[in-house]
């Protein structure tokens, strides 16, 4: 029996909406993956921190609050220093073009807008998964 694929999602930062977050976990447990939830207002500390401690495959940040540009280079250099080389770093939330392009060119995976589908938010998840397998 293959692994589930286990993803921790957390809201960073001071964003007290987590609609959003909520319904992506659900859909990815729909899915059949593991699904970690951190709740509201975690820092890019207690994000990488319990993504250690669950043995994570995937981080899934959900953002609202416009602190994406410090957030998102925060967790990944905190991934850097902890060895989650291995591990997707992905999300979500309202975040212009640019700074999607700027991100993405720090190491961060794809990151998903108003409009994105869960479906392919699963897909997205799964096929890097599959690439980047950690046996």
């Amino acid at each position: 029996m293959d692994k589930k694929i286990r993803v921790l999602v957390a809201k960073a930062g001071l964003d007290g909406h987590d609609r959003g977050a909520k319904v992506i976990a659900a859909a990815l447990r729909d899915a059949g993956m593991e699904v970690i939830y951190t709740g509201l207002r975690q820092t890019a500390e207690m994000i990488v921190e319990a993504a250690v401690q669950e043995d994570v495959d995937v981080i899934g940040i959900s953002i609202l609050s416009g602190a994406h540009m410090t957030i998102f280079p925060k967790i990944k250099e905190l991934m850097d220093k902890n060895g989650l080389d291995d591990v997707l770093l992905t999300g979500g939330g309202i975040i212009p073009v640019a700074d999607i392009n700027a991100l993405k060119k720090l190491g961060v995976g794809e990151l998903f807008t108003p409009g994105a589908t869960t479906t392919d938010i699963a897909a997205y998840i799964k096929d890097w998964v599959k690439k980047h397998h950690r046996g």
